[in-house]
């Protein structure tokens, strides 16, 4: 039996929200970093070069787009882990 199955429901709940709170707000934070970030920087980003373009006009074209995909099927991914954890899985029902 875990830990976790022996605490009161509210506790558990709370734990689960909690820890639900921190992954969004990193998820947010990398958000905000690569949506307004690039902007105030695009001089020094384009001095650098990534597949023949200025890394400034790349992450607002395409790599910004790539990391907002990768950030959803990572949430998905450490959701699923996360519901796992505190038995709210639906292979759990």
């Amino acid at each position: 039996m875990s830990d976790l199955a022996k605490l009161p429901v509210a506790e558990r709940n709370r734990r689960y929200w909690q820890e639900n709170l921190r992954l969004i707000s990193i998820l947010l934070v990398i958000w905000f970093a690569v949506s307004y970030l690039p902007v105030p920087f695009v001089e020094a980003l384009n001095n650098i070069v990534i597949a023949g373009f200025p890394l400034g006009y790349y992450m607002g074209s395409q790599g910004s787009l790539i990391v907002f995909v990768v950030e959803i099927f990572y949430y998905a991914y450490a959701m699923n882990k996360l519901d796992a954890k505190y038995g709210l899985s639906d292979r759990d029902r």
